[in-house]
């Protein structure tokens, strides 16, 4: 079974970099890393960078996972292939662009573009943003799923993560003791389907509600309080209808708990994503 060590990146395909960079820095908050021709890094914590806008297609999404040891990489690719998955060995110019020294990539059942890394940077730079907006790091990303049962095996059997709790067929992932580290909706078209980073507060949570609806960006959902994972969130629109969330306050499940914890089956019901009664204008969160 691989093991992964945490959540690493998202590269997004844009047709307006230009575009995509104001909206990364003045209104979600994070701080250009790097930049090139046809590329833009964005930083949110102490990682190199989390979140990579590039000139191309806006479908062209990708989710990046660390694992802890060049061996471990090797066997996942091993692994991987042995079970029908076609794998692609990065080559040292995509490894250079993605800041890591080796990476393998590959596609899940319903074709979500995955990249397992080994020594990712991390950056001596203090993350320092050109928007306050409270943000303590990138956190979890929605999966798009064409088989939800299908999928969710394929994450728990061979990529070794834990359900945490279900909404429907929709499984929320640990891969550590935070609640989720992967969410997968069942959709009819692969992608990710929303990106969360975290914030200090809830007061962070409702500042940006406002300043949102102030520069007219819709908000997709909430405020309101998740009751899987207990934590605050908005939800809101960004480039290419990418959505984005803010959160806080996330449920951890710790060792100690794993003896014990059991994952709870909530309805497909808007009940069931908010406890306060915020009705989501999402989607793969709608019957």
């Amino acid at each position: 079974m691989i093991h992964l060590h945490d959540i690493r990146y998202v590269r997004l395909g844009t047709s307006d970099l230009d575009g995509a960079v104001r909206y990364a820095t003045d209104l979600l908050g994070l701080q250009v890393a790097h930049r090139d021709a046809k590329s833009v890094y964005f930083k949110s914590d102490s990682r190199d960078h989390t979140l990579c806008y590039f000139e191309g297609d806006p479908r062209d999404h990708t989710a990046a996972f660390e694992v802890d040891t060049a061996k471990e990489l090797s066997d996942a690719a091993e692994l991987l292939e042995a079970k029908g998955y076609k794998v692609h060995q990065g080559t040292a110019t995509e490894a250079e662009q993605r800041h890591v020294r080796e990476f393998i990539a590959f596609n899940d059942p319903s074709g979500n573009r995955i990249e397992l890394v080994y020594e990712p940077h991390h950056s001596g730079v203090r993350y320092f943003a050109p928007r306050d907006a409270g943000i303590t790091g990138f956190s979890h990303i929605g999966l798009r799923t064409l088989d939800a049962r299908r999928d969710e095996k394929f994450w728990t059997e061979l990529l070794g993560a834990k359900v945490s709790d279900r909404i429907g067929d929709a499984p929320l992932l640990r891969i550590d003791e935070v609640h989720h580290k992967i969410a997968l909706f069942p959709s009819a078209y692969p992608g990710v389907q929303h990106i969360n980073h975290q914030v200090e507060s809830i007061d962070d949570v409702m500042r940006a509600y406002y300043i949102m609806r102030e520069r007219n960006i819709p908000i997709r959902f909430g405020p309101g309080r998740h009751p899987t994972s207990g934590a605050m969130f908005l939800y809101f629109a960004g480039p290419d209808d990418m959505i984005y969330e803010y959160s806080t306050g996330v449920r951890l499940i710790t060792e100690e708990d794993e003896r014990t914890y059991r994952p709870r089956n909530f309805p497909m019901d808007p009940t069931s994503f908010c406890m306060w009664g915020s009705r989501p204008d999402i989607p793969e969160f709608r019957k």
